[in-house]
């Protein structure tokens, strides 16, 4: 524009007239571009750094303040070209929105200056418009934001490249016109939701629009948007329509989700019932077949109950004693009569076969142990048939006496008893 970069500025302050803003036809204060162009004796100073400045027009009739000699410590002395530039054209744009802006205006503490400040009918200043070309953190574009805000005043950070702090506070990524005629541009910062179809299973996203400036910050002065801040963190200007169907579509998926929570846990449900149910049948028909083979093995037995007299209610608790007592699985054998037609009980063998071996016999007849094998357990019920074994015993025997009646379980060897008549015990 003709203008020697880092030496210009828009507003001074004269020592009666206040503040001047160079963008203004009354400068701002009710007076002409031509009472302070070129004129000597004014003393207007640097509302920034105190410093001496004159007003003067660019080539190509920019009117600005400058400083005869450059101070590095004054901030607007030492902007860019680009900056002045653009923090111009956010106080023009905010102006034919019909809001009130003045550029480079300081807080009452001077803890923020404004490239663009925007006040509302009651001269209260609302939206801070910021030309933020110089690199800056997002931790520090925060901070300056929140700074704004404990002052009532809301910030948008208008910058011309991709930078890490755009994404953490309210910005618009703009572009500079390419020739005469064409306006600044919004690249991005500005945001849409487009879902379609409405659905569950329709495609939705965000995604950025481009616009004229001036509409941009038309649609945030007037407030038609606002700021929205993702799940991410990321922060972008949407309208109040879009956040809304966002958040319908949230509502769809997380409903959506609830009814395939609900779903899954009906499936679950319906499986761990048909699980017991499958679980109920085969126990009773576990229980059935037990049943069928007690009756069967009842059956089989039928004879030797007969014989010994054996109380049947009492022989699952003397089956259960005698498998507590041999420590193995057992079953039942048939009724032999080479062991005195006692009921042969055969054990779990220990080893990899698994077999089973002959380890007692049930009730033998008392009369047929003469020729009875001295390691064979012989089982019994109770006393009256120990006692039994006891009168009879012509060789040595091993008895366990399994009392169903008490639970308790003994063992006792039995000698042969000495021959009445010939008072000797006797001999095989």
């Amino acid at each position: 524009m003709g203008v020697r970069g880092g030496l210009m500025g828009y507003t001074a302050v004269h020592p009666v007239w206040g503040r001047l803003d160079a963008s203004l036809d009354d400068l701002g204060c009710g007076r002409t571009w031509a009472e302070v162009h070129r004129a000597k004796g004014l003393g207007l100073a640097c509302p920034e750094c105190g410093g001496k400045v004159f007003a003067r027009t660019s080539q190509h009739g920019l009117r600005h303040f400058y400083h005869q000699v450059r101070p590095l410590d004054c901030e607007l002395a030492n902007e860019s070209q680009e900056h002045h530039l653009l923090k111009l054209e956010l106080a023009m744009a905010a102006r034919a929105a019909g809001w009130r802006a003045e550029l480079e205006v300081s807080s009452e503490l001077r803890d923020w200056r404004a490239d663009v400040l925007v006040f509302d009918e009651q001269g209260r200043p609302v939206v801070a418009l910021e030309a933020q070309l110089s690199p800056m953190t997002p931790d520090e574009a925060r901070m300056r934001t929140d700074r704004y805000a404990r002052d009532g005043v809301a910030v948008c950070w208008v910058g011309l490249q991709d930078r890490p702090w755009a994404r953490a506070v309210p910005a618009l990524r703009v572009r500079a016109p390419a020739g005469r005629g064409e306006s600044w541009t919004v690249r991005h910062g500005l945001a849409r939701y487009t879902w379609s179809p409405r659905t569950a299973k329709g495609k939705a996203k965000w995604e950025h629009i481009t616009c004229p400036l001036g509409d941009a910050l038309a649609w945030i002065l007037q407030g038609e948007v606002r700021v929205h801040t993702a799940v991410n963190g990321t922060v972008w200007w949407t309208a109040p329509a879009y956040e809304e169907r966002a958040l319908a579509r949230a509502r769809m998926e997380a409903e959506a989700a609830d009814q395939e929570a609900a779903a899954k846990y009906r499936r679950a449900e319906t499986a761990a019932a048909d699980r017991r149910r499958l679980a109920a049948e085969r126990r009773a028909l576990d229980r059935q077949a037990d049943l069928e083979e007690r009756q069967a093995e009842m059956e089989r037995l039928t004879g030797f109950f007969r014989r010994t007299g054996f109380d049947l209610t009492a022989w699952d608790t003397f089956t259960q004693l005698i498998r507590s007592a041999s420590g193995k699985a057992i079953v039942y054998g048939e009724e032999s009569g080479r062991y005195g037609n006692g009921l042969l009980v055969h054990a779990r063998t220990l080893g990899a076969e698994g077999g089973y071996a002959l380890a007692g016999v049930v009730c033998p007849d008392p009369a047929a142990l003469t020729r009875w094998p001295e390691k064979l357990t012989i089982l019994v019920p109770d006393h009256t048939w120990l006692a039994r074994l006891r009168a009879t015993a012509r060789v040595p025997l091993r008895v366990a006496v399994l009392d169903p009646r008490t639970g308790r379980s003994m063992f006792e060897r039995i000698h042969p008893v000495l021959d009445p008549i010939a008072g000797v015990r006797p001999t095989r």
